[in-house]
């Protein structure tokens, strides 16, 4: 099977290699990622400036990998359209990233919005992040539930615009209950802005968001906090359907 492999912590992450790694054992793999940290930038795209594109050599894996000087939806872009000539690939996954994607904050994460671009060019994907618990953070063990949800995903076929978001929380291996398929939940975080300084008219603030203690049951937020691996299928159809009919209506 032919994987490409993104993610938006950049070319030099750990998730990435490790997933590398593993998945080339059974797979041909290409690597795109970005050249630096892209977290949190969504689905941007790079648009009326040049990228980049550049071959590195990551030490331990084998397969070819590029770094690109824009956001992972760039990444997806390239690699698909430029270094595969739009055809060819099998699957694409996008991580392993430094932290859970949860709840609404997919909205915001690089990680996802890289598989969702699969999903809008036809091609299968899955996002895969790792949990933070006091600066530990196991790759090893979200890779391994990374390549069973491949062999699962591609022995049944689920369909070229679905996303499965899987995340892995960081306890041992053997602590893990199982995995819950189950719908995004709530926030994982409450926004905050702590004031840096101020002088003047201008005032610098920055983004630190807290852990929300709340959780919704049957959600990715809650079944990860009681030690679940979380797999939500997800698209980027964002019509209300239910709401269609109502609203034709109300415009009559």
């Amino acid at each position: 099977m032919k994987i490409l492999l993104v993610n938006d912590d950049g070319i030099h992450a750990d998730g990435l290699h490790v997933l590398a790694k593993e998945i080339e054992k059974d797979n041909e793999v290409i690597i795109v990622a970005p050249d630096d940290q892209r977290s949190a930038c969504g689905h941007s795209i790079t648009l009326g400036m040049p990228l980049t594109l550049k071959e590195v050599k990551i030490n331990g894996v084998r397969s070819k990998a590029y770094s690109v000087s824009g956001t992972p939806a760039d990444c997806v872009r390239i690699g698909v359209l430029k270094l595969c000539n739009g055809e060819g690939i099998d699957l694409i996954i996008s991580g392993i990233n430094r932290g859970v994607n949860l709840g609404r904050d997919i909205l915001y994460s690089g990680t996802v919005s890289a598989a969702i671009e699969a999903g809008i060019n036809k091609i299968p994907s899955i996002a895969v992040s790792a949990h933070i618990n006091v600066e530990k953070i196991n790759y090893e063990v979200a890779a391994k539930y990374a390549k069973e949800i491949l062999k699962c995903s591609m022995e049944n076929y689920i369909g070229s615009n679905v996303v499965l978001n899987l995340n892995v929380p960081s306890i041992e291996e053997d602590q893990i209950k199982g995995i819950k398929v189950c719908k995004s939940g709530g926030r994982l975080y409450e926004d905050r802005y702590d004031e840096l300084d101020r002088s003047n008219d201008e005032i610098r603030y920055i983004a630190n968001g807290v852990m929300n203690q709340t959780y919704d049951e049957d959600t990715d937020v809650y079944y990860l906090k009681n030690g679940y691996v979380t797999l939500t299928p997800l698209q980027y159809d964002l019509t209300d359907y239910k709401l269609i009919e109502k609203l034709e209506k109300i415009i009559d």
